[in-house]
């Protein structure tokens, strides 16, 4: 009878995971392999259970034996042992868990939650509170028994899910210390590791070491603390701090500061300052449906400090603006206002202390087929030259108020032809202009314009056309010819009458010509014009799915009343890109001067991306000197060959390599090489840089850069989009 009531009790135990003891939450024993097994200690009233797997609540337990105490709830398992609660995974030889109190200690454990793992000595803690303390404890983010790369602790506080804190901190490369923090904080919802180690060394400034220290507060705020030293430059740094304020913002604010030992020079020769400094700030938010509020700033000491130490963000933008824009949108209007001052003296620019504008968009006029269109502005503004010690700025100010207005009736003839003739009027009123560059007086002026545009398509379709080696399977023709006029009379004021604040730029490509695309308000002047344009596009179907085959729009202005000495066509642009292959693209984009019979501007690229062991882009560009008197011009040409190659050697290994070949000094102007090697969980690369600068001289960089992948400092290509980004601060 009595082996009857056991034998009963096990199955109830071991079978399917019925609950035991009758305790307020299930205990469950199962098996974990075939031959798990329970006996019971008729004695102690103890559970020896071998191969088994317990489950209580929310925690899972294996272990190779455990004994277990339903009166204390203290569980001993030994070998093997795997404890599973809520987020994290711990593991060991022997640990002792108490499913009533959630309790867990263990002499030698390792834990994790990828991307981050840790482990250590004496393991205390408890499962209900999610805090853990352990000594002597290792953090990686490196998923193998003995990482690369590791922190060593003197005592370890693991948050499952949040954080982990290492107290007594030293980076180690195997077995080497690199580097020590009395604290280190690891979020386990970073994507990027706590601490950022890059060495280095440049020509203009001497070996190098980049650091930085992420420190995570929720989701809600980041801070990047930056400590840097180079060799012939001196201590730099500074914070970077993040904000996400969901509906009220997101932004950033960066600020960088370096006490330079050898500063470089300016463009007059005068010495950069010693205590040099950076700061940019961005903020973005949408408090509420349809309302933006948007605003930068980006403050500098002095015009050399950004392409010296941030050199791909100064790539990018030359010249950051600062500015606080808000707007608000409704379905046919939108309102908005912004301010723009300036805040640094060696910069040109137009502030606008503030500009507000009032924009209607493209809207029917009830059941007329006519829509109307506007664009109203009221702004002070005033124009800043650049400031040196040696010329006293012509600097000027005034207010202006401007409101376009347009009529638009577009037809349909003949179910092919669209047709929209337009006709539009513009007020522009001027105060009188003041300071030292003033040479305006009061001034209203008067602008008509009208115009139509007209545009048909014509396309066929060949769905039997196929080639093997064009890569074409059907083939369909799309034919787009495009008519703009327009036709401005002679305003009552003249470009030369006003003060210039938004004028025409120079710009490689065509600038618009019809309205409200032409918003240099101050530049608008007579106009007769044509523009003529033809879009072609052959489209073809790769893996299912329609591809453009090749695209070409190419468009010219003909002047009807060309100026004096002027010629009667503007330049021809043409914009090419086919893919013959899937693997190969080319492109060409050209600006020809049909009066001189010159080529302007060329740029023609060939890529080729055969398979995922090599790929290689390789380019051209031409630019002709525009040295003239037009406010448009561009000044100086260049003509540069550049190539980009990257090879992967084997499953470990890849190489990189850009060049920039200067034809007009006949140099290489620019040469990078980057070898990357894959060290199991993350990838290292040796970057080097040699570069023409305009001073003559070599600038040479050496730098060292790691990423883990679970958490990259850099998205998979960025370097193939900008080499930069592996040698940049």
């Amino acid at each position: 009878m009595k082996n009857l009531l056991a034998t009963l009790l096990l199955l109830s135990l071991v079978g399917f995971g019925v609950p035991a003891f009758g305790q307020s939450q299930d205990l469950v024993i199962e098996k974990s392999q075939q031959d798990g097994t329970v006996e019971i200690d008729t004695v102690t009233g103890l559970l020896k259970a071998h191969h088994m797997m317990v489950t209580y609540s929310n925690a899972v337990l294996v272990a190779d034996s455990m004994t277990i105490n339903r009166d204390s709830g203290d569980i001993v398992a030994e070998g093997n042992v795997r404890l599973q609660s809520e987020e994290m995974v711990w593991t060991g030889t022997n640990v002792v868990y108490n499913y009533k109190t959630r309790q867990v200690a263990a002499k030698n454990f390792r834990a994790g939650r990828a991307p981050i793992f840790v482990g250590g000595e004496g393991l205390s803690g408890n499962t209900s509170n999610q805090v853990f303390t352990a000594q002597r404890g290792v953090l990686t983010l490196d998923d193998y028994s003995n990482p690369l790369l590791k922190v060593r602790a003197q005592r370890l506080v693991v948050k499952p899910g949040q954080s982990v804190t290492a107290r007594g901190a030293t980076l180690y490369i195997g077995d080497v210390p690199v580097f020590y923090l009395p604290v280190y904080a690891q979020s386990m919802k970073a994507t990027a590791p706590a601490l950022s180690v890059r060495p280095g060394y440049n020509s203009r400034y001497g070996g190098y070491l980049y650091t930085a220290y992420n420190i995570d507060w929720g989701d809600a705020l980041n801070l990047r603390l930056k400590a840097d030293y180079r060799t012939e430059r001196g201590f730099g740094g500074g914070p970077d701090l993040r904000l996400d304020l969901g509906r009220w913002g997101r932004g950033k604010l960066s600020y960088y500061y370096l006490y330079d030992q050898e500063p470089e020079t300016n463009s007059f020769g005068a010495a950069f300052p010693n205590e040099r400094q950076n700061l940019e700030f961005y903020w973005l938010a949408s408090p509420s449906t349809n309302t933006t509020v948007k605003a930068r700033a980006s403050y500098q000491t002095d015009s050399g400090v950004r392409a010296e130490f941030f050199e791909g963000s100064y790539r990018q933008n030359v010249q950051p603006s600062t500015f606080l824009e808000a707007r608000h949108s409704w379905d046919n209007f939108s309102l908005s206002a912004i301010a723009s001052p300036r805040v640094n003296d060696f910069f040109s620019t137009v502030e606008r202390l503030p500009e507000v504008k009032l924009t209607a968009f493209r809207q029917q006029l009830g059941p007329l087929p006519l829509y109307y269109e506007s664009v109203s502005s009221a702004a002070y503004l005033r124009r800043l030259f650049a400031e040196t010690n040696a010329v006293v700025a012509p600097n000027y100010e005034a207010s202006r108020a401007d409101t376009w207005h347009q009529l638009v009736l577009p037809i349909n003839l003949f179910g092919w032809l669209n047709i929209a003739p337009n006709a539009g009027g513009r007020f522009t009123y001027y105060t009188e202009a003041q300071d030292v560059g003033a040479t305006t007086v009061e001034t209203e002026r008067t602008v008509f314009n009208t115009g139509v545009d007209a545009s048909f398509k014509l396309s066929r379709t060949w769905a039997r056309a196929a080639s093997e080696f064009w890569d074409l399977d059907g083939v369909r023709h799309i034919m787009t010819p495009s008519f703009g006029y327009v036709y401005v009379p002679d305003p009552d004021a003249r470009p030369s009458e006003l003060p210039q604040f938004d004028f025409d730029l120079p710009s490689l490509r065509l600038l618009p010509n019809d309205f409200p695309e032409r918003n240099s308000i101050e530049s608008i002047d007579n106009e007769n014009v044509i523009r003529l344009g033809l879009n072609n596009r052959l489209q073809t179907k790769r893996d299912g799915r329609v591809q453009d085959w090749l695209e070409w729009e190419v468009f010219t202005d003909w002047r009807v009343n060309p100026d004096p000495g002027g010629a009667d066509f503007s330049d021809l642009w043409s914009d090419f890109k086919i893919s013959p292959r899937s693997w190969l693209t080319l492109q060409s984009q050209v600006r020809y001067d049909m009066d001189d019979g010159d080529v302007r501007l060329a740029f023609s690229s060939a890529t080729l991306r055969p398979n995922n062991v090599w790929n290689w882009r390789v380019g051209h560009f031409y630019l002709q000197d525009d040295l003239s008197v037009s406010p448009t011009a561009w000044g100086s040409g260049d003509e540069v060959i550049s190539s980009t190659l990257f090879f992967k050697l084997n499953e470990n290994w890849g190489l990189r390599a850009d060049h920039y070949i200067n034809l007009r000094e006949g140099e290489l102007q620019e040469q990078t090489y980057g070898l990357y090697r894959d060290f199991r969980s993350w990838t290292g690369s040796l970057s080097f840089r040699a570069q023409e600068r305009l001073s003559g001289e070599t600038d040479y960089t050496l730098a060292f850069t790691f990423t883990l992948k679970a958490l990259p400092r850099y998205e998979v290509g960025d370097d193939s989009i900008d080499s930069d980004a592996f040698l940049d601060y």
